[in-house]
């Protein structure tokens, strides 16, 4: 399921993602107010931390991810990587 999942989002990537796909260049005002960007921690979320709870925390990023929101750099949190240390 997580491959389908994946596979999924790296085709929106590749072609009507306002981040990464050639709409990118038309519209270059309208990207994500996260890095990583959405799709792209969704992808990461799933990976690390499997299908289930990756897509509970792709839905969670996804909607704080709004016109009022400060937006900002917002790494997917897994719970024993030390870079998060002290987070």
């Amino acid at each position: 399921m997580e491959k389908v999942v994946v596979f999924i989002i790296n085709l929106y990537q590749k072609t009507i993602s306002f981040d990464h796909g050639p709409l990118s260049d038309l519209f270059p005002f309208l990207g994500c107010r996260y890095y990583p960007s959405c799709s792209e921690y969704s992808k990461q979320a799933i990976i690390s931390l499997g299908f289930f709870k990756g897509v509970f925390r792709s839905i969670r990023r996804i909607l704080s991810c709004h016109p009022l929101s400060h937006g900002g750099y917002d790494p997917v949190r897994v719970k024993n990587d030390s870079s998060n240390f002290g987070n």
